[in-house]
Order: structure tokens, then sequence, then C-alpha cells
């Protein structure tokens, strides 16, 4: 961190008083600045448009919003902003909208509960490294990758399905998709979670976007 230099930051969620709470708690890290904060997606793409060259080192989002939602403005940012640094906030753990959120830009994932010493660290790790996952959501994936540089070898059909795991597609769909049918499918899914040592689809995506099998 510059000296005399905040990392400026953006809230995005229609809970006043836990935006509020944020904003208190951010500022107390000292490090950062809450520059903006707005009630919903549509506030906020307004602003971008709006101020097209403002700095912006990172955007809190909210999920759940009326209006326009956190997965709608995700899609949005990652046409029109994809510089833009995202952790998607949320109070559950869905791994459908986790994997959706992550595939359409967001660089971390955060539960709303999450202690502050969490939260600071995730804050930091986005700002500066550009991605952070807490265990929850398989951040013990992102270590292990980060530690193991051996080569894992995949075939051709491994990776198409890889691609398509990390798309909104159900399995069903896939294995439509590839000419398959949903056994073998679930057999490549079962395969690939052993040979990589994984235990979700969310870890299948977060290993896609890690060893650039698809990029986000």
């Amino acid at each position: 961190m510059k000296p005399n230099t905040k990392s400026k930051i953006i809230i995005v969620d229609d809970h006043q008083l836990f935006s509020q709470s944020l904003e208190l708690l951010i500022k107390s890290f000292g490090d950062y600045d809450v520059i903006e904060r707005f009630e919903n997606g549509k506030l906020f793409i307004s602003y971008l448009q709006e101020n097209p060259d403002t700095n912006i080192d990172l955007v809190l989002l909210d999920v759940n919003m009326p209006v326009l939602d956190g997965l709608s403005t995700m899609k949005w940012v990652k046409e029109n902003r994809p510089d833009l640094k995202v952790i998607a906030l949320s109070v559950n753990d869905d791994e459908e909208i986790i994997i959706k959120m992550i595939t359409n830009g967001a660089k971390g994932y955060l539960l709303k509960d999450t202690s502050p010493e969490i939260f600071k660290e995730a804050i930091e790790c986005v700002i500066e490294k550009g991605y952070y996952f807490t265990e929850s959501v398989s951040a013990m994936l992102v270590n292990k990758v980060n530690s193991d540089n051996k080569k894992i070898s995949l075939k051709e059909k491994e990776l198409v399905f890889i691609k398509h795991a990390c798309t909104e597609m159900t399995y069903k769909e896939i294995a439509s998709e590839m000419c398959l049918s949903p056994k073998t499918i679930d057999g490549y899914r079962e395969s690939l979670f052993d040979k990589l040592e994984i235990k979700t689809r969310i870890g299948l995506v977060l290993y896609a976007v890690k060893h650039k099998i698809v990029f986000i």
C-alpha cells in the first residue's frame, strides 16, 4: 500500500443498516475509503456510466437486491467494466449462485456473517492479488493450486466437460450438449473430482479459472 493512498471501495447493498455498518468497518481498517454506497445494481450502473473515469479499487456487491440484483449487475460489469474487481456478498452459500457469480467475474464470495478478520483479508487479497475464496467457497482448492506445481493431464472431453460445468447448464443439459448419457457425464464428474482432488462443482470452476481453462 502506498503511503497516504487509500484504496477506493463502493458498496452496493439494499440493507441500509448493513451497508452503513460495513462502511464503518472498512474505514476502521485505515487503508480504505468508501467513496459511494448504492441500494441496487441499477443505481450503481448509472453511476459507472456517468463517471467512467472514476478510480475504483473494489466493489462489494450484494447478491439479493430489488430493482437489479447482484447477478444481473455482475453480468453487466463483465460485459462493460471487466476491469472492476468485485466481491459478492450473500446470506447463503447456494452452490448454483456462487458458480454463477464466479463465472460472471466475481473475484470473491463472502457470507454476510463473515468475521471482520476474514473480511479484511478478503479485501486485501482481491485488491492486491486478484481473488479470494473462503473455505466455504473452496479456498482449500485455491491454496492447493497455489502450492502444487505438478501438471495434471486432462483429456479433450474432460476439458470440454469442465468448460460446460463453468456455465449455468445443469449436468443433464451438459450430457445433451456433449451427446452423452447422464450416466457418462456423472462418470466424468466423479473422475475429475478424484483426479483434481476436489469435492464440489464450485471447486471445479475455481480450478478451471485458476488454470485458465475458462476466463472470467
